[in-house]
């Protein structure tokens, strides 16, 4: 899910000939927004423009709608000097070619040319990547994760998604699905994912997975006066993750229990991307990236358990400095080279 339009940096558009004028058009493209900004090569947000992006239309409504947020963008920066266009969305991508293969928040979408099409219109080089691969490689170039040699980066929220970077690159396998550490089974007779196997990651450690496990909790006990159930209005149904954080922080067993379990499976988690890759530095970034950063103490105990390799205690484990930015800011890193930029 990486790099679109090739690997190999173009020479007459590389970073290491930039001055530090010239800038990357960044567009980050969810399912309900686009996010589109200038960029520089130290990894500043000049501004940024939010539009809405037209998922569940024609696959021609959808590229207007991002046609339209670069065409913005590009009237408003008319004294500046743009070399690139950068590319972050959710779902599957082809590294070779920059194509949307697909994504569950893109329906509109599917083996879709993105990148040719933004090039063509645009007369510019373009790179596109999984928003989560892209944001790993901000965190590494500009962020938390810089001075590593690999990060492996993690946003947790609504879905899990990860990337990892070594040596200044995305590793993107051999067309680009590397990476995806949200589907890692680490219950094989836990509940079927949206992605088809059993057991995901995501269905423990994300927001809805807290979410869901709250709401089981309730409903096998019936608390009638739940400290929890009153945050989220009286209504099971309505509980979500932000009202369990809100409970617990109020000193509600219930809410405590379901926090404590989601520490272990998220140790079970890191545990095993430890073992298998034992990254320089671990950065969670995402909306629940504070709930895990409060956990930490909790998860350090249960790695433990979970983490087989020597040391692992020592693995630093640290919350995203580009916030919910990682993936925009992520989309200008694909057209420069970590090893020759200076940090800012």
């Amino acid at each position: 899910m990486q790099v679109g339009r090739g690997n190999a940096p173009l020479a007459r558009h590389n970073v290491s000939c930039m001055s530090k004028t010239e800038l990357i058009l960044a567009v980050d493209i969810g399912g309900t927004k686009i996010a589109a900004s200038l960029v520089t090569p130290a990894g500043e947000i000049l501004s940024t423009l939010r539009t809405p992006m037209v998922a569940k239309k024609s696959a021609a409504a959808g590229f207007a709608a991002v046609r339209g947020a670069i065409e913005q963008v590009l009237r408003s920066s008319k004294s500046r000097t743009i070399r690139a266009i950068g590319i972050s969305v959710p779902g599957w991508v082809d590294s070779r070619t920059g194509a949307l293969i697909s994504a569950a928040n893109l329906p509109c979408w599917r083996n879709f040319p993105l990148a040719q099409k933004i090039e063509t219109q645009f007369r510019l080089p373009v790179r596109v990547a999984n928003d989560a691969k892209a944001a790993a490689l901000a965190e590494a170039k500009w962020g938390a994760g810089r001075g590593h040699h690999n990060v492996f980066y993690a946003t947790l929220g609504t879905g899990v998604g990860t990337g990892l970077v070594i040596g200044g690159r995305i590793y993107s396998g051999r067309r680009g699905p590397a990476g995806e550490g949200g589907h890692i089974t680490i219950d094989f007779h836990g509940p079927r994912c949206g992605c088809g196997k059993f057991g995901c990651a995501e269905m423990y450690i994300s927001g809805p997975a807290i979410a869901r496990n709250a709401q089981q909790r309730l409903r096998n006990k019936s608390p009638k006066r739940s400290p929890l159930l009153k945050f989220a209005g009286g209504k099971i149904a309505d509980v979500k993750a932000e009202h369990v954080v809100e409970a617990a922080d109020a000193g509600d067993a219930l809410a405590k229990e379901v926090l404590a379990e989601i520490a272990e499976r998220l140790a079970i988690w890191l545990g095993n991307i430890i073992d298998l890759l034992e990254p320089e530095i671990i950065v969670i970034g995402g909306g629940l990236s504070g709930v895990v950063m409060n956990m930490l103490p909790q998860i350090r105990k249960h790695l433990r358990h979970w983490a087989s390799s020597p040391g692992n205690e020592r693995t630093p484990i640290v919350k995203a400095f580009y916030g919910a930015e990682s993936s925009l800011t992520g989309a200008a890193a694909l057209h420069f080279n970590i090893a020759k930029t200076k940090a800012p």
